[in-house]
């Protein structure tokens, strides 16, 4: 009974609107050979450079250490993790990833991936269905077409985003119930679903709900008494979904206002962010390529079915003249937003989107779909003249696309002609009479979509290429075997540096403390920090690749990996592709090689001048203030060090001169630093050779401006290649020479375009004498870490003189709270960065523990609505019960 229940002939058209996009799907992954089934992975840009990371950071926290939930020191420095897990992470999907651990977790991505496919379809078919806006057949169809929805197939990368499609029709579903039957929780419970799920597209899909409402207020029309209801049942749920998420968004939009929210736009345009008619060519199949991840046009190609659908909505006689308005407003907002920048801004909560523009365009393949499954009826048949209307706007859309095909270059004139077969054959099923066979034509318009969504899914996936599964296994296996063997040797606290680089999130994926991350809700205080002192950063992303002995030595970089080059392997090819060298660091050979924990591949230095999280300093660190628009990051580095050690500012670092210049076919000039140098004959390359001969053993650094980049210039030391991290967007420092008296060093610049500004080009020397002196004062009074968590830190120090601080390299949040000998004491924010204790003479116990600020708040608040609305729900049943 209970299985012909299941499959009964209410409940198979949900179950095939779950398995079609599942399967057809899946058949395309066994295609391209993605992992478990081949060589290759879906991998791809931000999948493959920051999610896959996530997750294994994920995998972590839920099986080792739930502390990293608030907060972790693998986000670069340390860095709060609540607004991440809001952003990334709190997906139910996610827990299939606990099953696939190490590179087998692209296995577990796999199935998520296909899995989101199948509940978006069955969402929207329990949408149709419990509505009893369509039956049988035409639920998978209409089912289909939205899953396998261009915005989907766009985005499918993005897998953090793709819950909304499954959450997005419940949410509509229970505004559906609100006006028909006046209850609010099943539009609250599932808001409330999907502002946990991701904040960032439930705001989007609040925004939808609000356009949405306008629609059914019209739709459901009585009179302004029971509007005026529906508004304040509208606000009401929208308050409790707020109120029931406040635990997670309390303390994220904190963490917001810290990261996303410091570059958010002050100025408007009000403009056309390109010809709205570009928009038409994205009903083309195919119509999507790595192009069009950066900056593009809506990805919003829906089955012709489903587009002829939309446009007979406004053709037939029902509804309503004002619902039929409602509904044009609610299309016209859409397709503006598309296109306006105000209302593009707006969806994307001022803030225009880095890459995968338009992310908000689910809900308007949404609306097409819904609107269509309301306007075709189950015989599938429309009027001639509504096809002939349809006919005339899909010849003017192709007639205008294939016209500027050259301004649309995604689009082939091949692609223009398989999709007008499509519509013309989608328009032909419509308008051709069933009067038998009903069943049979309803099996074709399943086929035809199905048809139709898929083979848009494989041209628009066929343009992106993928990470094979080797690159990341073999990379991932040999990170983690290294960083085990350090952690199996050393349980204390302490950073690891590396000299290569597979993502950002490298300290996420093995989890270990790095300096190394990127995130949409990064704190701005490590990016502007870590761009001061010479590493490479931008809006939400760091990575630590310029490190100098001053910057190992401040941020306890313990130990560092360096790739392990074979002796007789010139170029080391045989593993260059998996384990990409992202720095040059001569001042490896101050440090202590391990063998005990070096391995084939990667070799392991201690540093000897880490001075650990914490450590005793002169509190004139309280008062320093470091300019970022001024001075270098060497200068920087110097003044910050020597003002903890409380030594001379002007001893450490000094700059110096090149002992010869050779210019060949570049014009001379006499400046160097700041001066913009010229090719002369523009037809062949131009080369610069900056040569000098350390008179010391010390170590040597050449900064390069922002302008100096692999963009405009190759670099090379010695005859090798400079490897260095590509992009930074302030004043890096490369570490040139150490170990090299008496031997002459070249650094070569071969410019890639017609002229270069040397920006910021200084040679400078550290004192290595003077700067051991230092690390060794520093060094007298250390933290000496007894107890760690992810979020709780106990040590005792030793503070030798007056005038001193707790110095520590964590990262300044209002969520740090310090006790110090038992006391509650105040925290200080030193450098604009860090977080500091000042300590007075003699031995201390000093407790540094972190609670996300507001995160006690929104959980009450949360608990109390909770809890409310559950003696709401009992006092109504005690009622019901009472008056039976």
């Amino acid at each position: 009974m209970k299985i012909r229940r299941i499959f009964d002939k209410h409940t198979w058209p949900l179950w095939l609107s779950f398995w079609l996009p599942l399967i057809l799907m899946t058949g395309y992954f066994i295609y391209r050979h993605m992992a478990p089934f081949g060589s290759s992975s879906l991998l791809t840009v931000d999948m493959g450079q920051q999610y896959v990371d996530m997750f294994s950071y994920f995998r972590h926290t839920i099986l080792h250490d739930p502390g990293a939930f608030f907060y972790s020191f693998s986000k670069t420095i340390g860095g709060d993790m609540l607004g991440v897990w809001a952003y990334y992470l709190m997906s139910p999907f996610n827990l299939i990833l606990l099953a696939f651990p190490g590179k087998s977790i692209t296995t577990g991505i796999f199935i998520i991936t296909i899995l989101k496919y199948g509940f978006a379809g069955l969402a929207f078919g329990w949408l149709l269905t419990k509505t009893r806006t369509q039956s049988g057949w035409l639920v998978p169809m209409f089912s289909t077409a939205y899953a396998l929805m261009g915005w989907m197939i766009a985005n499918q990368l993005n897998l953090i985003w793709l819950d909304t499609t499954a959450i997005l029709p419940m949410v509509i579903l229970g505004l559906e119930r609100l006006f028909k039957t006046g209850k609010i929780r099943w539009f609250a419970g599932w808001l409330t679903v999907m502002l946990i799920d991701n904040y960032y597209m439930g705001y989007m899909v609040i925004l939808f709900s609000c356009l949405y409402w306008l629609y059914a207020a019209t739709k459901y029309w009585t009179n302004f008494k029971t509007l005026l209801q529906q508004i304040g049942k509208f606000a009401w749920g929208g308050l409790v979904s707020v109120a029931l998420s406040a635990w997670l968004l309390f303390p994220t939009f904190y963490a917001l206002l810290q990261s996303k929210a410091q570059y958010n736009e002050t100025k408007i345009s009000w403009k056309f962010e390109y010809a709205p008619w570009k928009m038409l060519a994205k009903y083309v199949i195919g119509s999507f390529n790595f192009d069009q991840m950066p900056s593009g046009q809506p990805n919003v190609y829906i089955a012709w079915i489903a587009i002829i659908g939309f446009i007979v909505y406004f053709l037939r006689h029902k509804p309503s003249w004002s619902v039929k308005l409602s509904a044009l407003v609610v299309t016209g907002v859409i397709l503006l937003s598309f296109c306006f920048e105000p209302l593009d801004l707006l969806w994307h909560a001022d803030q225009f989107p880095v890459w995968y523009p338009y992310r908000f365009s689910f809900v308007f393949c949404f609306w097409v779909v819904w609107l269509a499954a309301q306007a075709i009826t189950k015989d599938l048949t429309i009027k001639l003249w509504q096809a002939l209307v349809a006919l005339g706007i899909f010849a003017a859309m192709f007639i205008t696309v294939a016209l500027n095909i050259k301004h649309v270059t995604y689009v082939s004139m091949g692609n223009i002609g398989i999709t007008a077969g499509l519509a013309a054959i989608s328009l032909v099923l419509l308008v051709a009479p069933k009067r038998r066979y009903l069943q049979l034509y309803q099996i074709v318009a399943l086929v035809l979509v199905t048809t139709d969504m898929t083979t848009n899914a494989v041209a628009s996936l066929d343009n992106i290429s993928y990470v094979s599964q080797s690159e990341f296994g073999d990379y991932t296996q040999i990170l983690d075997k290294t960083v085990s063997g350090i952690q199996s040797s050393n349980s204390g606290f302490y950073r690891i540096g590396k000299t290569f680089t597979r993502t950002k999130d490298d300290p996420l994926q093995a989890n270990y403390n790095g300096g190394d991350h990127f995130s949409s809700t990064f704190e701005s205080i490590i990016p502007n920090f870590f761009g001061s002192i010479g590493q490479p950063d931008g809006d939400g992303v760091v990575t630590y690749s310029n490190g100098t002995l001053i910057t190992d030595s401040l941020l306890d970089m313990q130990y560092f990996m360096d790739k392990n080059i074979p002796s007789g392997v010139s170029n080391s090819e045989n593993f260059n592709s998996y384990i990409p060298v992202t720095s040059t660091k001569p001042d490896l050979r101050y440090y202590t090689k391990s063998s005990q924990l070096s391995n084939q591949k990667v070799n392991v230095y201690q540093n000897p001048y880490a001075l650990g999280l914490g450590f005793g300093a002169s509190d004139k660190i309280l008062n320093l203030k470091v300019s970022k628009t001024t001075g270098d990051p060497i200068a920087r580095q110097e003044l910050i060090y020597q003002t903890l050690a409380n030594r001379s500012t002007s001893a450490l670092i000094s700059a110096e001169n090149f002992d010869q210049v050779v210019f060949q076919n570049v014009k001379k000039v006499v400046t160097l630093t700041g001066s913009v140098v010229n090719k002369q004959d523009l037809a062949k390359t131009g080369s610069i050779y900056f040569k000098f001969t350390p008179k010391t053993n010390d170590s040597y650094y050449i900064t390069l401006g922002q302008n100096l980049s692999t963009s405009n210039a190759s670099f090379y030391i010695n005859g090798k290649a400079l490897k260095q991290y590509p992009t930074y967007r302030h004043t890096i420092a490369v570490n040139v020479a150490t170990h090299s008296k008496g031997k002459t060093v070249t650094f070569g610049i071969q410019m890639k375009k017609t002229s270069l500004w040397l920006q910021n080009f200084t040679l400078y020397k550290l004192s290595n004498q003077q700067f051991k002196q230092s690390a060794k004062k520093l060094q007298k009074s250390p933290w000496t870490i007894t107890k760690h968590t992810s979020r709780r830190l106990t040590g005792t120090i030793n503070i030798k003189k007056n005038h001193q601080v707790l110095m520590t390299t964590i990262p300044y949040s209002k969520g740090w709270h310090a006790k110090v000998d038992g006391k509650t004491v105040k925290t200080h924010k030193v450098i604009n960065t860090f977080v500091a204790v000042p300590l007075s003479k003699g031995k201390h116990t000093v407790t540094l523990t972190y609670r996300p600020p507001y995160f006690v708040a929104g959980t009450i608040l949360s608990g109390l609505t909770a809890l409310s609305t559950l003696g709401w729900f009992g006092y109504r049943r005690y009622r019901r019960r009472s008056t039976d």
